[in-house]
């Protein structure tokens, strides 16, 4: 494979062969189309060609206004990006008059807020999207507690139980079900949505602290929730994808460092090898995860365990979240140039931000704006990974 300084100056090289349509799909990211994207191999496809998924995450789209929405997609659209990942849940016990929530919870009984600051904010993300030409990867419920999340559930229905009572108690999984049929029935006939997940990160333990003796930290409990709940997904919605959602954890008797060991619950390559898991995505943070003085080879490393992992498969995986906050400019560049000589799918940084009416979007770090140092590097491995295909 060719490097990823090669292939930016191949696509940059080329750009004046183009037709003014394929400019438009492989240099600006538009990929206009009505159908929905689907899994051939390794590899996404739309409309019988292959679909790059290059993208990022933005999380706090549907907390937005219109307007502001539409400058975050049209920013992420001129990037020459294709996806974007973004939280399709809110769960709280209170009413809000601002941004968005889906369900209100009282005494156990969960509301579809279809009213004011509810599901029709989600509508307006998908209708931007949709006029931008951009696919969407949404999250249907968090590990962790922002944004209510699998604690909500948990505390409702379970009062006492531990964060992993979510996937086995069977009052919970019945109202995430109903959740879902709310959810991802009112978008099963919509292409803007690339692909459903079943959470953000799941994980034993959650924010209210370690597992219980009831979940198998070498991922049995998690792979068999995953099991029923992709089914499930798939038996009301046979028209989008779905993906675990989770961070790439692998389970090795001798693992080299923290995350390749048994105790979070997920055990990548088992759950990839799941039939209605579309595809597998992995998250990189080494600076969290105990790798502050290795942090970029460490991630390269991480990105040829999963792309080997995709080739055992023959699914699509994606890195769907990652970062750090020091040496940026590097360290990307060499993660991406491993992503593009791996054969890895695609990939989503967390995350790309723009300048809002309110002032510059969510930042915990991570953000990389447009007038910034990473975000020309980010355009340049977006058109890098379509010249490569």
């Amino acid at each position: 494979m060719r490097s990823l300084a090669a292939l930016v100056a191949l696509t940059l090289s080329s750009l004046s062969f183009f037709s003014g349509s394929l400019v438009r799909g492989a240099v600006l990211g538009r990929q206009d189309s009505t159908g929905f994207v689907t899994t051939s191999g390794q590899k996404f496809s739309l409309d019988g060609e292959d679909f790059i998924a290059a993208g990022t995450n933005a999380y706090w789209l549907a907390q937005e206004s219109d307007a502001d929405i539409d400058i975050a997609l049209s920013d992420i659209a001129n990037a020459g990006l294709t996806v974007v990942r973004t939280w399709g849940f809110n769960d709280v016990t209170s009413p809000q008059n601002y941004g968005a929530y889906y369900q209100l919870w009282s005494d156990g009984v969960a509301t579809f807020n279809t009213g004011d600051y509810g599901i029709s904010r989600f509508d307006a993300v998908v209708a931007s999207a949709e006029a931008h030409g951009l696919k969407l990867i949404v999250a249907l419920t968090n590990n962790w507690s922002d944004y209510g999340g699998m604690d909500v559930y948990v505390s409702q229905l379970s009062p006492g139980g531990t964060h992993d009572t979510f996937y086995t108690d069977g009052t919970i999984i019945a109202a995430y079900k109903n959740y879902i049929d709310n959810f991802v029935g009112r978008y099963a006939d919509n292409s803007t949505i690339m692909a459903w997940e079943l959470a953000n990160e799941p994980r034993c333990s959650g924010s209210t602290g370690s597992a219980s003796s009831a979940c198998d930290t070498s991922g049995s409990t998690i792979r068999a929730w995953a099991s029923e709940i992709s089914s499930y997904i798939k038996s009301i919605d046979s028209n989008h994808l779905v993906a675990l959602g989770d961070e790439g954890w692998f389970e090795v008797a001798n693992p080299p460092t923290y995350p390749y060991a048994p105790g979070v619950g997920v055990n990548f390559t088992d759950n990839l090898s799941i039939e209605t898991l579309d595809f597998g995505t992995f998250h990189s943070y080494p600076e969290s995860w105990g790798q502050s003085a290795n942090e970029t080879a460490w991630g390269v490393q991480w990105i040829a365990d999963h792309a080997a992992a995709q080739a055992a498969a023959n699914k699509p995986v994606i890195l769907e979240e990652f970062g750090v906050m020091t040496n940026q400019v590097d360290t990307y560049t060499q993660w991406w140039d491993e992503v593009f000589s791996s054969g890895l799918t695609g990939d989503l940084i967390w995350q790309a931000g723009s300048q809002l009416s309110t002032g510059p979007s969510p930042d915990d770090g991570f953000a990389v704006y447009p007038t910034g140092t990473v975000y020309p590097v980010m355009e340049s491995a977006a058109a890098a990974l379509k010249a490569r295909g």
